[in-house]
């Protein structure tokens, strides 16, 4: 996509800076490269197409995704705030309640997601907020091993 594509599937993205950091990929997706995976496709579906943690409920629930980031680490937090020593994840959830993105915080506290098959971008937390994301439903960390 285009920045003027993605602006007008992500209207919010106007209202802040953006960058497109990588070329569209069809390997990973958002669930995927939020949890550092860049080599395949995460979702709870059975079969070969996707990866889920294993003993992981393959159900499209937030606590289903909250227990696939627990196992490798993540655990719910109250905030969105740059905390030292730590990584960060947000998962969208639609009006349903049903999750449909997730992005990762980087050190300058900058949140990076990859948009299905299209890009990787740095945005603000709120820039993919919207009709086709809906909003963050949950914020993760986990210790950042140096």
């Amino acid at each position: 996509m285009v920045s003027e594509d993605l602006e007008s599937v992500f209207p919010n993205l106007t209202r802040s800076a953006y960058a497109i950091t990588s070329p569209s990929t069809p390997e990973y997706n958002c669930i995927a490269w939020a949890a550092g995976d860049s080599e395949r496709w995460w979702w709870p579906v059975a079969g070969s197409f996707a990866y889920w943690p294993p003993n992981i409920p393959l159900q499209e629930s937030l606590d289903a995704f909250i227990k696939a980031f627990g196992s490798i680490g993540f655990a719910p937090c109250g905030n969105a705030n740059i905390e030292q020593g730590y990584e960060k994840i947000a998962l969208y959830v639609d009006s349903n309640g049903k999750p449909t993105h997730a992005a990762r915080q980087l050190p300058n506290g900058r949140w990076t997601s990859k948009l299905g098959k299209s890009q990787d971008i740095e945005h603000e937390l709120e820039s993919l907020s919207g009709a086709v994301y809906g909003v963050v439903a949950q914020i993760l960390k986990r210790p950042i091993d140096e």
